[in-house]
Formats: structure tokens, C-alpha cells, sequence
């Protein structure tokens, strides 16, 4: 009598996949769902307005029934950021570790969500069972404390999936990567393994992050007037060792920027920070101190608009200030797509009297919290998978982490690049794409939520690019007839107190086209314009014609 078969298991990445940030796995088994992560990014220039961007879920809507939980593996925002916005739609419950739970909250409780959601919180090496889907948190070394890998079992099999992980021997928290369950999971045998592709094109290992330490130590003694050090706020580690260097620079620590306070105090009340008693002073009682004592930590490290840091290198900080003779330090990297912004924080500090240190300059102020090519060979020595996919990364990044994976052993056929939508059905004997499920992007404006689409943005991108003109015609209501001459208004096309002459040439050319009519702008015969049509078409002929640009043409009218 034969067994019966097992069943496979789904894997359908709706973020993360193909792109950098914005992560969100479903893993699918015995007709039920696991979410792994829900996460955010940040826009780009082709999103102009928008705050950021999270996946689409709408097949997660739908299926809404079958789901058994969310587990998140670390508290960055492009693990979480998106859970305010898209738990409400799923209302299930919530399996992370402690940390990442305390920046969860903070979210939640912003978004009046806090007393609503189910979360439970997870602890490493101990097993959960979440539907059919017996899940263990491992700890990993990343730029954020509390991370996990996870080992998620079905009677299938054991799919290793390791989060944003790096390997460092000498973390500062003296808790390293959990090499040995890794190992054991390798033994007893691991069927698939998805593993961060972030650094696959780095060489080498992990440098240790007490380099960062001994960099400090280096460089802050050269400082002799106010010390600002600006880095993520969720790197509660090297906010520790920035805390240390301060004490042995005998400097006070002002923490500047609301995350940063925040989650300071989230990783105090959990105990991932020491700090001491006397060390923090509120920025009451900055004035009180000599600049030579003070150290500010700040976010602000990629140079975002509006955040702490650019607003004390423009001068627009309530307190804090730039003085000749201050050193500003980034101990982060150069996000891919934040380098201007950055390069522009850079030369306002400059230019202010500044010395600043930064990662182009002593690139041992910051490591990196991915591994880099021999550590992610290392995961796959370790847990040596039958089937391996790659995951967070572009495209770029996903394959040279295949190909590193079939010069590792695996066969061709075994090692599978997804991107987002993608579903790919895994047995024992094969692993294959099996058509996809709806994905996307859905871009958060304000309070908005999806109701910015490529429309609007086009429209944005048009106004941000060729500017706008608005043309005011007073029109008899009775006869259509055009009372008194044209008013335009304009806005990014011209400089309007320079240019009265073309203005007025453009007034010309609208009333020649309403006296013509609908037939002298070419519209069909079968159209039914009016005025407004007519002068909106001449205007922008003519702004084409004199200036090249296409400008947005609003015409208002007013009957009487």
C-alpha cells in the first residue's frame, strides 16, 4: 500500500524580490498561508510626492481566511514598515522577537492599532507551531538587534529562510550568528534554503563591527568643538558604541531626532543598551554644557529632507547649530539612490566650518549588516539545501547568488531566481515557477493609501518637469462670446516679471484662435469644444512653438 503523497509547498514573494527593500514572503502549505516580514520603501524620483511604497496584497485579501499568522524577522522598516498599513486588512497574528515587537508597537500605537493586534513574542531556538508550519527563530548578526533566520518545518521538509543576516565572530552584543543550528539543521537535512543576496557582489568576509569601535576611538579625539555622529536609529548597537566612545571622550550624549529617542528608550526598556545614568542630557540643557563636551547623535544620516541633521546644516534647527571647528560624522553607507542628498548634507556642512567624516573617506566608520560572498557561501556550506533561491536583491543580485550556489554543489535545476508574483511550487523531487499571483506596488501619500497611481504621478512628474499655465476667460453665458481679454497665469514655465512681452504674444495667439473657432485647431468635426478647449490647444501650441516645453494648460471659465 503506498503512502500517500505529500503536499508541496508554495512560495510567492510579493516584495523583496527583484528590488531592494519592501519584503514580504508567503509561504503556502495544506491550503494555508505564513507571512514572512512586511515591509516598505522609500520613492524615487519617478514618485515625486510620494512618503513611500508597500506591496500590493491583494491576493493576501482574498485569501484572507487561509492566513495563520505574520512572522517578522527584524525590526527594520523594510521588514515592518508596512504592517500599520496592511496588518488591518489581515488582522492575524503577529510572531516576532522581542526588540522587533517594541518597534512594532511604537508603530502601532501611532496608528491606534496597539490594543487590536494579537502579538506574540518569539524566542530564538524555540520552536512555534503556526498552523501547519512549525516555525524557530535563529538568532543572526545584522545592523539592528533581536534579528532572526528562520527554520520553518512541514512534514515536506525544512525551508531555512535567513532574513538580512551577516556573520561577525565579535559582535557587539556578544550574542554572533547561530552558526551551530545552522550546522544541525545541515545534518538533519534542510530542503530549501532562501538566503539575503544584498552583498552577494562584495568579496570577503564580514569586518567586524569593533572596527567601527576602534575607528571612533581614532577619530573623535580630533574634534575640538561640537561632535555630531549621525546613524540609523534602529542600529541600537552602534548607538551603543557611540555611547561608549562618548565616555571615554568624556563628552555628555544628546540623542536628536523622534525615532531616535524612541527607539532608544525601546531598547533600554528591553535591555539591548547601556547607558549610563549621567551620560544623556536633554536638549533643554544643551547651551549649558561647552561645545567640546556635547555629543549629538542624530538621524539624518542620508541626507532626507526635513530630518534633524539637514536642518542643523541649513541653519534651521531650533537648538543645535554648526560652528567652524565641529566634526559631523555619517556612520552609515551610502544608500543606493540617497547619494545626492547625501553629497548635498555633505557640502552645507562644509561650507558651515564642518569637518566630516564619512565611509568614501575612513570606510571604517561603518560596516556593512550583510554578508558579503564568503559568508553567504558559508550559510550554504552549512545548511547545504537540496534546493536554494535567492531572495532580497534586484535582479543583478539574485543571479550572481544562483550562480554561487551551483559552484557550491547545487544542481542548475535546483537553484531557482523568483521575482514578486511569482509562484513557485516546491516537493521533494523539483522546484518550479507555477504561474503568478496579483502583486505590485501601492504608493502611500499622507493619509493616502493607493490612491496615488501612475496617473497622478505622470501628472506630477509633467508639473515638476514643464511647470504650469492657467488661463482665465470671462464669457458671456448667454452668447459663449468672450468678454475682455485673456488672463494667464504661470507657474515653472517663466520668470513672469521678465517675460510681460510673451505672455502678452501668448494672449494674442489664444484670442486668434477663438476667433477662428473649433476648425482653426484642428479639432474633429464630430468633437464638441467649447472655448475653454480652444484656448487650452492654442496655448499649448504656442508654448511648444516659442519655448519647446509643454507645460499643464489650465483653462478656468467665468460666465456672466
Amino acid at each position: 500500500m503506498s503512502k500517500h503523497p505529500l503536499a508541496p509547498m508554495e512560495i510567492m514573494p510579493l516584495g523583496g524580490l527583484g528590488e531592494i527593500g519592501m519584503n514580504l514572503m508567503v509561504y503556502g502549505y495544506e491550503n494555508k498561508l505564513l507571512v514572512v516580514d512586511c515591509g516598505l520603501t522609500f520613492p524615487s524620483p519617478e514618485t515625486p510626492g510620494v512618503d513611500f511604497v508597500i506591496p500590493d496584497v491583494r491576493y493576501l485579501v482574498e485569501n484572507r481566511e487561509r492566513i495563520v499568522g505574520i512572522v517578522l524577522t527584524h525590526g527594520h522598516e523594510d521588514h515592518i514598515g508596512a504592517m500599520p498599513y496592511i496588518w488591518p486588512l489581515l488582522d492575524v497574528p503577529i510572531h516576532a522577537t522581542a526588540m522587533t515587537l517594541g518597534l512594532l508597537e511604537g508603530k502601532f500605537r501611532e496608528h491606534g492599532l496597539l490594543n487590536q493586534a494579537e502579538m506574540i513574542q518569539a524566542k530564538h531556538r524555540q520552536p512555534v507551531q503556526i498552523g501547519p508550519f512549525n516555525v524557530t527563530f535563529l538568532h543572526v548578526t545584522h545592523s539592528i538587534v533581536d534579528s532572526s533566520a528562520l527554520a520553518i518545518r512541514t512534514p515536506l521538509g525544512t525551508i531555512v529562510h535567513t532574513g538580512d543576516f551577516k556573520i561577525d565572530h565579535t559582535p557587539v552584543n556578544d550574542r554572533p550568528t547561530d552558526l551551530y543550528s545552522f550546522a544541525q539543521l545541515g545534518e538533519k537535512g534542510v530542503l530549501a534554503l532562501l538566503s539575503d543576496s544584498t552583498n552577494i557582489n562584495r568579496s570577503g568576509s564580514t569586518i567586524p563591527e569593533q572596527t567601527v569601535s576602534e575607528a571612533f576611538a581614532k577619530l573623535f579625539p580630533r574634534a575640538k568643538g561640537l561632535l555630531i555622529v549621525a546613524t540609523f536609529s534602529s542600529n541600537i548597537q552602534r548607538i551603543q558604541q557611540v555611547m561608549e566612545a562618548a565616555v571615554a571622550a568624556n563628552r555628555k550624549v544628546l540623542l536628536n531626532g523622534r525615532s531616535m529617542v524612541a527607539n532608544v528608550n525601546v531598547a533600554r526598556s528591553l535591555g539591548y543598551i547601556d547607558i549610563p545614568d549621567d551620560l544623556l542630557i536633554d536638549i533643554r540643557k544643551f547651551n549649558s554644557y561647552p561645545r567640546h563636551q556635547v555629543m549629538v547623535i542624530s538621524t539624518g544620516s542620508q541626507g532626507e529632507p526635513n530630518s534633524s541633521l539637514v536642518r542643523i546644516a541649513t541653519g534651521e534647527h531650533q537648538d543645535i547649530d554648526i560652528r567652524p571647528g565641529d566634526m559631523v560624522m555619517l556612520s552609515s553607507r551610502f544608500i543606493p539612490g540617497n547619494e545626492g542628498s547625501i553629497w548635498s548634507l555633505i557640502n552645507l556642512l562644509f561650507k558651515r566650518g564642518a569637518e566630516v567624516i564619512h565611509e568614501k573617506t575612513h570606510p571604517e566608520v561603518h560596516v556593512s549588516g550583510h554578508a558579503p560572498r564568503d559568508d553567504l557561501q558559508l550559510m550554504l556550506a552549512l545548511t547545504r539545501p537540496r534546493f536554494f533561491i535567492p531572495m532580497h536583491g534586484e535582479r543583478r543580485h539574485l543571479q550572481s547568488h544562483r550562480d554561487l550556489a551551483i559552484r557550491m554543489g547545487i544542481p542548475p535545476e535546483r537553484a531557482l531566481v523568483i521575482e514578486n508574483g511569482d509562484r513557485a511550487v516546491l516537493d521533494r523531487d523539483s522546484l518550479r515557477v507555477d504561474g503568478t499571483i496579483p502583486s505590485g506596488r501601492v504608493f502611500v501619500d499622507g493619509k493616502g493609501v493607493g490612491d496615488v497611481g501612475d496617473i497622478v504621478l505622470r501628472d506630477r512628474m509633467h508639473l515638476a518637469e514643464d511647470g504650469m499655465a492657467v488661463v482665465l476667460l470671462v464669457i458671456n453665458k448667454a452668447t459663449g462670446e468672450v468678454l475682455q481679454r485673456p488672463e494667464l497665469l504661470t507657474r515653472g514655465v517663466v520668470y513672469e516679471d521678465e517675460s510681460q512681452e510673451l505672455l502678452e504674444e501668448a494672449k494674442d495667439a489664444i484670442e486668434a484662435a477663438l476667433a477662428l473657432g473649433s476648425k482653426g485647431m484642428d479639432f474633429a468635426d464630430d468633437e464638441v469644444v467649447g472655448p475653454s478647449e480652444i484656448a487650452q490647444r492654442a496655448l499649448r501650441r504656442f508654448f511648444k512653438r516659442r519655448l519647446g516645453r509643454r507645460p499643464a494648460v489650465f483653462p478656468l471659465v467665468m460666465e456672466m
